[in-house]
This record gives structure tokens, C-alpha cells and sequence, in this order.
């Protein structure tokens, strides 16, 4: 390697770690911030040394509020963000194989609904949603937070489709040729040659719905049934001092399963996405 070039490379690998610390700058400085006062977040600024480790704020953060402590927020999270993982997996694959292999009449006009859902803002279909759901008696209950993705979403339906387009169809005239069904075909071929796919959509929805802030915020009434999400701001109180330290505690916290799901299905989308060719 030649001086011009060594010194491209630590120029470039420079660049590259300045801006990740500049991405990743506010998650270090909530960090800071679960172990630091209210004082010395307040005044502190952008120092990310706390002047004394204060982990009392994740005791005091755990506890929670009402009597309710943070583990039943958390498992409240996990639960809806499990369940409507694992309902937009099945929901979307199914979708996804018949707008993608299975021939039926309509088939072009349903496809184009679906792609049009995905331009419409979220903010749009709010009011709509919530008269229909306060009807049918949903509201205050997890339904209008897990029900709609057994239905499958749009974004992932097109994923999966687009990946499946390169699953060879010869598999499929092959199974049939033996005798098997189209639900055998799903089930066999094409469910496991899409496991990269899924392992994403994994990744992305449990983070979307773990994140999730507006939607348990509109349906749920009772502060036991609250996700972790909601129930973080309710430690900023506009009538009282405001704990930021025990906020940002479980602030914190809250990264961790995320942070593990992605951890964990990293893995596999890697090795799925390094070997997904197909072999002649």
C-alpha cells in the first residue's frame, strides 16, 4: 500500500468514526443522563461524564408510578410487539405468495389497492379507525393495536413479493408435479426460501411496534394496560418537578430487548442473505 493510500484509509476510517459518534451521540448522552441528577442533565450539557453514578435512578424508575412498577409496562410492550410481529409474519407471507404465485382473476386490481394503502399518511386514517373500533367496543383493550396486522401490511407484503420473485418457479411445477398442493408449496418451499426476508421484517416491525407511542396513547385508557413507551412520559409531569434521571433509566432499558431481537436476527439475515442463491 502506497503513503497516498494509507493515508485515504485513515482519513476515510476517521470520517467514518466521527460520524458514527455523532449518530449514536444521543443514545450516549441518555445514557449519561439515567445516571446523572436533574440538576446535572439540566446543567451538565453536553458532557457525557456523569460527576457521580447515581443507579439508584433505575430503582427509582422501576418502580414506576400509581402503584404499577415499569416490569408491567415492559411486559405489556412485549406482548403486543410479539404478537403483532408474528401476525404480520404469517399474515404478509400468506399475502405475499398468492399476489406472487398463485393466478386468480382480480389479481392486478387487488395488488394495486394494496400499494395505494402505502401512500396514505397514518394521520389520515386515525379518526376513521378509532370511530370503528370505539363501535365494534375495542377501545381500552390491545385489539386495535394487534388486530389490524393479522390482516397483513402493505410495506412487507411488497418485501417479500419482491424477494420471493426470485425463488425460481420450477420449484413449484416441480411440487406439483409430485402431487402437492399450493398450501404444501407455501408451507415447503416457499415459506422456507423467504426465511431473509422474514428475519427482517422481524427486525423492523418488533422495532416499530416496541417504539410504538401514538397508537397506545389513543386506545388505551387504563394506565395498567400501558406500553412502555406511553408510560416513560408520564414521568414528565407539567405540575411537579419531572424526574429526568429515572426517564432516561428506563429509557435505557427500553433499548435493551430491541437491541437483543436485532442482536439475535442479525445473524441469520446475514448467513440467509449470503446464501439465497439458488443452485443449479
Amino acid at each position: 500500500m502506497t503513503k497516498k493510500h494509507k493515508i485515504e484509509a485513515v482519513l476515510y476510517h476517521l470520517f467514518v468514526c466521527l460520524f458514527g459518534l455523532l449518530m449514536i451521540y444521543p443514545v450516549l448522552w441518555m445514557i449519561s443522563g439515567s445516571l446523572k441528577n436533574n440538576t446535572e442533565i439540566l446543567n451538565g450539557g453536553m458532557n457525557l461524564i456523569p460527576p457521580a453514578w447515581r443507579v439508584e435512578n433505575f430503582a427509582n424508575g422501576w418502580k414506576g408510578f400509581g402503584g404499577i412498577s415499569f416490569a408491567t409496562f415492559f411486559s405489556n410492550s412485549f406482548f403486543v410487539a410479539a404478537v403483532s410481529t408474528l401476525a404480520t409474519v404469517l399474515s404478509s407471507a400468506c399475502v405475499a405468495y398468492a399476489f406472487s404465485r398463485v393466478k386468480y382473476k382480480g389479481r392486478n386490481i387487488w395488488f394495486t389497492a394494496m400499494i395505494c394503502t402505502m401512500m396514505i399518511p397514518t394521520q389520515i386514517i386515525l379518526v376513521p379507525q378509532y370511530i370503528i373500533y370505539n363501535k365494534l367496543g375495542f377501545v381500552g383493550t390491545y385489539l386495535p393495536l394487534i388486530l389490524p396486522h393479522f390482516f397483513g401490511q402493505a410495506f412487507f407484503i411488497y418485501q417479500m413479493m419482491q424477494f420471493g420473485s426470485g425463488i425460481p418457479r420450477d420449484l413449484d411445477e416441480a411440487a406439483i408435479i409430485d402431487g402437492c398442493s399450493k398450501y404444501t408449496i407455501f408451507t415447503k418451499i416457499f415459506l422456507p426460501l423467504l426465511k431473509p426476508s422474514i428475519v427482517t421484517t422481524i427486525i423492523i416491525q418488533f422495532y416499530w411496534k416496541w417504539d410504538d407511542f401514538m397508537s397506545p396513547m389513543i386506545y388505551l385508557s387504563k394506565p395498567k394496560m400501558y406500553t412502555a413507551s406511553v408510560a416513560i412520559k408520564n414521568f414528565a409531569d407539567s405540575t411537579s418537578t419531572t424526574d429526568y434521571g429515572a426517564m432516561f433509566a428506563m429509557s435505557t432499558l427500553s433499548l435493551i430487548p430491541v437491541f437483543l431481537i436485532f442482536l439475535f436476527f442479525n445473524r441469520y439475515l446475514v448467513e440467509g442473505i449470503s446464501t439465497s442463491g439458488i443452485k443449479g
